[in-house]
């Protein structure tokens, strides 16, 4: 089963598999950046805003948001949530917006949905040419060469009269620009068990690798993977979040 096919059937369920991140305190660590960095002003879009509870934060912190995704159930569940926002289906790989933006994002590692380095490359130019001047770009993103193939992270989570088990983990092979990322989803009710399983594949590359593609558009600062405390990168850890500044 593909990647959109799965998020697709279990659109409804998204938001249960992604019930223990804290959207608030990421968009509020993402916004101060903004204001460190950045310009002044306020519209902003998110790249795979999935169903959107990014996009609502930022709504609250005042800006005029966009979002854009490659899955329309993901999209319509966006745009309950965010009435306010305007959603377009589009591929962070190469998409075109009619006006520039101040802050553009790509939460939850899915930058490694650009399906190779040429498809990164041309995100990161089509990132560059939505920014306006002294406009930035923020993404958090994990080192090829820091994963760890039997780290996985799990939890479960009720909804109705079901339990949802959800575990994930990252898997690269040593060599090469591919990694993917290993989906579990367990659904119980009544004593039945379904069972989804799937492989997303992601482009792979080093923090260097990265750094190298993007200096040549922009002003780049690398920090710890902490939304809580902004921390300089200190080339220890696999996870990290990229600031980039349109200069």
């Amino acid at each position: 089963m593909s990647a959109n096919a799965l998020y697709t059937d279990l659109s409804a369920y998204y938001d249960l598999m992604c019930v223990d991140i804290d959207y608030q305190t990421q968009s509020n660590c993402i916004h101060r950046l903004h204001q460190l960095f950045g310009n002044d002003g306020s519209t902003y879009l998110d790249l795979g805003c999935g169903t959107g509870p990014h996009v609502r934060h930022f709504i609250d912190l005042g800006y005029h948001s966009c979002g854009l995704d490659i899955n329309q159930p993901m999209l319509d569940i966006a745009t309950v949530r965010c009435p306010e926002a305007e959603f377009s289906l589009q591929n962070m790989s190469e998409f075109n917006m009619s006006e520039p933006f101040d802050l553009i994002t790509c939460f939850l590692y899915s930058i490694h949905y650009n399906d190779g380095i040429e498809k990164l490359k041309k995100c990161i130019a089509s990132v560059y040419q939505a920014l306006k001047t002294d406009g930035i770009f923020c993404f958090n993103v994990v080192d090829k060469t820091k994963i760890d193939n039997n780290l996985f992270v799990k939890h479960t989570a009720k909804q109705d009269d079901s339990v949802f088990t959800f575990s994930s983990g990252w898997h690269y092979r040593g060599n090469g620009n591919k990694q993917s990322l290993k989906l579990s989803i367990e659904k119980t009710n009544t004593g039945q068990t379904q069972v989804w399983n799937d492989e997303h594949q992601m482009v792979a590359f080093s923090f260097d690798e990265l750094e190298d593609l993007l200096k040549s558009y922009f002003e780049v600062h690398i920090f710890e993977h902490d939304y809580e405390r902004l921390i300089p990168y200190a080339n220890d850890s696999g996870n990290a979040i990229f600031t980039c500044i349109k200069v």
